[in-house]
């Protein structure tokens, strides 16, 4: 029942992809192992996958432009989450 927080619509789909990129194709012989390629796998998805619901936007670009224009509705500044070289 959609009425319900674990029948969340935007989350089950995430879910499913993580974990067919880890979990279903790797076998990981230490929890740790499986932190880490998940810590690995998640920082890709968001700096580099361009997705259609936010118009071509990765993850974090379109978390940065949200920031840009209503940084009252942050906590904190997303920049201190960059990936590669800080420039």
């Amino acid at each position: 029942m959609p009425a319900h927080p674990w029948n969340n619509g935007q989350v089950e789909p995430m879910n499913k992809t993580i974990k067919e990129a880890t979990a279903n194709r790797n076998y990981y012989d230490t929890h740790r192992q499986l932190r880490q390629h998940l810590q690995t796998f998640i920082s890709a998805y968001s700096f580099a996958k361009r997705l259609k619901s936010t118009n071509g936007l990765t993850p974090y670009d379109f978390i940065l432009n949200s920031w840009k224009n209503n940084p009252d509705s942050f906590r904190i500044n997303p920049l201190h989450h960059n990936m590669g070289l800080c420039t």
